[in-house]
Parts: C-alpha cells; sequence; structure tokens
C-alpha cells in the first residue's frame, strides 16, 4: 500500500523536509564558535621536500630530534618557494621526510619572522579515494538500492554536521538535538531506500522508539553506577569547551549512545517490517496477533546476532584501554569499578536494550499498521 495516498502522511513528510531544510540552510550560518585558541598568523599549507638536509637517523634505525627539509610549497602566500623547515621526532605531529613526499606544513608569521614545520603527511587524497571508491563499489553492487545508501549515508553527515553540532552549540541539550537528529536521519534513510511504504513507517517508529529506550537505559544505568558524561577520559577539554559555549557536555556522551545504536536499531527495525509486510501481501487473511508472532520469531533470529555486532562495535572502539588494562594486570574489583569500563560496558547494554525491545514494537506496528489504515479507507 503506497502511503502517499493519506495527505496526513503528505503532511508530515513535507513537514520533515521543512524542518531539515530550514536547519540545513539557516542553523550552521547563524552559530558563532568562540576564539578557544588563538590563530592568528598560522595556517595550514601543502608543500613537497625537496631535500632532507639534516636526518635523525640512528645507526640503529631509530629516530632522535627533528629532521631539517627543504620544502617547496605548493598553497598559501608562499606558493613556489623553496623554504627550510623543521619536522618533528613524534608519533602524533611530525613525519620522517624523503624527498618528493607530500607533506601538511603549519606556517607561523610572528611580526617579521615565518617559521615552517611539518605538521604531518598529506593524507588527504588517499582518504578521497578510498571514500570514492566505498561509494562506487556501494552503487555499483547495490544498484539503485546502493545509490540511495550512497545518498542517504551523505545526507546523515551533513545532518550532524548542518544539524546536531550547531544546535548544541545554541544550547539545546545534546541528548534531544542527538533525538531529533536521528530522527531526520532515520526517516530519509528508511524512506529513500524503500519509499513512502506501511513497512518504512513501521520502521521509523520502532527506531524512534528503539533509540529512546536505549537513551533512557544508559540514562538509568548512569544513574545507579554514578557515572556520567563527566567521567570520560577527555573531560578537561571538555569542560574547557563547555565553559566557553552552551554545550552541556555532561550529556554528549548519552547523545553518543544514541547515534551509535542509530544503525543497528534501524536494520534491525527494517529487517522485521519487511518480513512482517510480505507476509502480509502473500497472505492478507492472516491477523495481526498472527502477524505479530511472525515479526517477533523473525526478529529473535536477527536481536541476537546485531546485539553482539553493536558489543563488539564498542569494544574495538576502546580496544587501546582493554589492552593496557590487561597487560597491567589490573585487579578485578579495579576494572569493574573504573569510570572507562564502566562507560564501556554502559554504551553496550543501552544499545543492545534498544535492539531488543525494538523487536517487539516493530512487529507490533508492522502487524497493526496494515489492518488499520486498510480499515480506515
Amino acid at each position: 500500500m503506497n502511503l502517499l495516498k493519506n495527505i496526513w502522511v503528505r503532511g508530515i513528510i513535507i513537514i520533515c523536509i521543512l524542518i531539515g531544510g530550514f536547519f540545513f540552510l539557516q542553523s550552521y550560518n547563524q552559530v558563532e564558535k568562540p576564539t578557544l585558541v588563538n590563530t592568528q598568523g598560522r595556517a595550514f599549507e601543502k608543500a613537497t621536500v625537496v631535500e632532507v638536509l639534516k636526518d635523525n637517523i640512528q645507526e640503529d634505525g631509530s629516530r632522535v630530534g627533528d629532521q631539517v627539509v627543504l620544502l617547496q610549497m605548493e598553497t598559501g602566500p608562499q606558493k613556489g618557494q623553496i623554504l627550510e623547515a623543521n619536522s618533528p621526532n613524534g608519533l602524533l605531529f611530525g613525519t620522517a621526510c624523503k624527498p618528493g613526499l607530500e607533506v601538511i606544513t603549519i606556517s607561523s608569521v610572528v611580526g617579521q619572522l615565518h617559521v615552517t614545520t611539518v605538521y604531518n603527511v598529506d593524507r588527504s587524497m588517499p582518504i578521497y579515494i578510498f571514500i570514492a571508491i566505498f561509494l562506487i563499489s556501494l552503487c555499483i553492487i547495490g544498484g539503485k538500492k546502493g545509490v540511495k545508501s550512497a545518498i542517504a549515508l551523505i545526507f546523515s553527515f551533513i545532518c550532524f554536521v548542518f544539524v546536531f553540532f550547531p544546535m548544541i552549540m545554541k544550547g539545546t541539550s545534546p541528548s534531544l538535538a542527538a533525538i531529533f537528529t536521528a530522527t531526520i536521519v532515520t526517516a530519509m534513510t528508511i524512506c529513500l531506500i524503500n519509499g513512502f511504504t506501511i513497512k518504512a513507517l513501521s520502521a521509523i517508529l520502532a527506531t524512534f522508539f528503539g533509540l529512546l529506550i536505549a537513551g533512557l537505559t544508559a540514562d538509568i544505568f548512569g544513574y545507579f553506577t554514578s557515572l556520567s558524561g563527566y567521567n570520560v577520559s577527555n573531560i578537561e577539554a571538555l569542560l574547557f569547551i563547555g565553559q566557553n559555549t552552551l554545550i552541556d557536555v555532561g550529556q554528549l556522551l548519552f547523545a553518543g549512545v544514541l547515534f551509535a545504536s542509530l544503525g543497528a536499531v534501524m536494520d534491525i527495525a527494517m529487517d522485521v517490517s519487511s518480513a512482517v509486510q510480505e507476509l502480509h501481501v502473500k497472505n492478507p487473511a492472516l491477523t495481526p496477533k498472527e502477524l505479530f508472532k511472525s515479526g517477533m520469531n523473525v526478529g529473535r533470529d536477527i536481536m541476537g546476532t546485531m546485539s553482539t555486532t553493536l558489543i563488539l562495535a564498542f569494544f574495538g572502539g576502546s580496544l587501546g584501554v582493554w589492552v593496557l588494562d590487561y597487560v597491567y594486570d589490573l585487579p578485578y574489583l579495579q576494572l569493574i569499578n573504573s569510570n572507562s569500563i564502566g562507560i564501556e560496558i554502559m554504551q553496550g547494554i543501552s544499545g543492545s536494550f534498544g535492539v531488543i525491545l525494538t523487536v517487539p514494537i516493530v512487529a507490533l506496528f508492522s502487524a497493526w499498521l496494515p489492518h488499520y489504515l486498510e480499515n480506515k479507507k
């Protein structure tokens, strides 16, 4: 059944598009970002290594101190000039230079003094190539739906940059901003790929409630375990931002749980909704109760692997923390009561709760909506 025949659904779609377009066109330009770091006289430019004047490599192959290199500037006011620069010996900044290597430099101007330092290797082109290969592969293998998926993915990124970030910069609660952004992303993604159908509507509603459950679970878990967004490892930097902006940094952790759970919750909602809708189309005589049972059976087969996938994703994202704790052989009571481990457990369990409870919700919506809308005709 095509929901575009229903006037109220058309209205909801138009309102969502208008709201999303309003934030997309207006919010970002109206945000005033505070000056947290003085960047006057400093610029990042592209350059190519011409010659290594002084190397820092030792006989044993290790590197000590900085390299001194000649660079040909590719961008900026000094484009085309050959400049001498330092390349720091660091894991986070600097790189091991060799002639022909493309690098990014920090060009600083202090009065009449110009200082150029190698910031890092220029990896922008490989990044663009891999992104392009990914999108092209998605379009070729996925066909029309692959193209739609690529568009939905790009739209999601745009929503994060032009909707979520401006909202929290203006003082909106990060949790509410995450719910609003996730709802727009969910509606656009599902409707773009599957059309404005009953199964799409069921999946959107179930995803919304599943995300609310994930967020609520994280909030309850944090309350009883005394964990909050102020227990994260980079809280000092976040507090500095919070003191100079309207961002409620304490809620960023819970907003992150919503975004991290969105993909898995949306996936299981769409899978169950599609299965139930297919059963209804093939056998319209099936009652809502029978469709609900079928949806639950399908959901049970999916939610186990989906919950595992979600937990493993959180585990992989914090693998460094787990390795450090394992190698240092920390006592169990120290581990289970540490902020970092507690937060990882909270994120995994909260997202899994959202996935698990989405199953009965989407089974109910996808079983009830077809009969309800048909009887409304």
